[in-house]
């Protein structure tokens, strides 16, 4: 750093120290200072660095024993379609759910009840990660009955957007379960780089929502949005959901997670749910 700064040039020193610059000298300075180099004092007042990470978020936060890959999809169906939709699914996806061909099975099934109206949600896992993804879809394309259903379906909707999401590590895989219940899926949007924090912070207050077994399960995307993390909760009913929520506010611990996780976060919202007679739950 020292023998780069006594190496200024006459003409910047006097520019810097002398009373009336001369047109000269400004000309001098400037090339002086707007010298592209990456060693300089300089930019180095303003480069801030980073260490660099050997592992991407995905591996840090995901689960290492399964390979699982989930896609989640959301159609915003035409309000006169829908009783229609719900039972053109219900014929056609199990067949899917339970062709062993398929590396791909039915998580959830949807109707969103509070939140954005007459909208499907459907909640797929892909057991083998991106080649099992690969593999259904190449098969797919052949697959008559399921290109007829998605002409017959294109028909009925008004929009529909997916993402790929992997599943926390902390968080229990989503498994079937009986009912009645409705579900509440809350879905964050976090400030970019910001996931390992919020991924730290959950991994310790995950424990306060499992008294009543409501959590199901936790992802985060890889393709599509992304920072985007959903939670997806069972509760008995709506009462049964206030109640559980307020008994983790009366946890000790509870509050300080939620007071360092709030602030990582860009948008968030809530759905209530009722699943189909199709979803594996309940």
């Amino acid at each position: 750093m020292a023998p780069r700064l006594c190496s200024i040039s006459a003409a910047a020193r006097r520019l810097l120290g002398g009373p009336r610059p001369r047109t000269g000298d400004v000309a001098a300075a400037v090339r002086f200072y707007s010298k592209d180099n990456e060693g300089s004092w300089f930019r180095s007042l303003f480069v801030h660095k980073v260490d660099p990470r050997k592992d991407a978020h995905s591996t840090l936060l995901s689960k290492k024993e399964t390979s699982n890959l989930y896609k989640i999809q959301f159609h915003n169906v035409k309000p006169e379609c829908l009783d229609a939709y719900n039972s053109l699914t219900e014929a056609v996806l199990p067949k899917l759910h339970l062709d062993e061909d398929y590396p791909c099975s039915l998580v959830g099934n949807w109707n969103t009840w509070y939140g954005e109206q007459d909208q499907a949600v459907h909640l797929w896992r892909f057991s083998g990660g991106y080649p099992a993804l690969m593999d259904c879809m190449n098969k797919l394309k052949t697959n008559k009955e399921y290109l007829e259903f998605r002409k017959e379906r294109s028909q009925m909707l008004l929009s529909r957007r997916n993402q790929m999401l992997l599943e926390f590590s902390f968080w229990n895989e989503p498994q079937p379960r009986a009912g009645p219940n409705i579900y509440e899926l809350r879905t964050y949007k976090l400030k970019p780089g910001t996931m390992i924090e919020w991924g730290n912070n959950w991994a310790r207050a995950i424990k306060y929502r499992q008294e009543n077994q409501e959590a199901v399960g936790g992802f985060f995307s890889q393709i599509g949005e992304l920072y985007v993390v959903h939670h997806l909760w069972a509760y008995k009913d709506l009462q049964s959901r206030e109640e559980t929520r307020n008994a983790a506010w009366r946890k000790r611990g509870w509050d300080e997670n939620v007071y360092y996780t709030v602030p990582l976060v860009r948008h968030m919202e809530s759905r209530i749910m009722i699943p189909l007679k199709i979803s594996p739950l309940q």
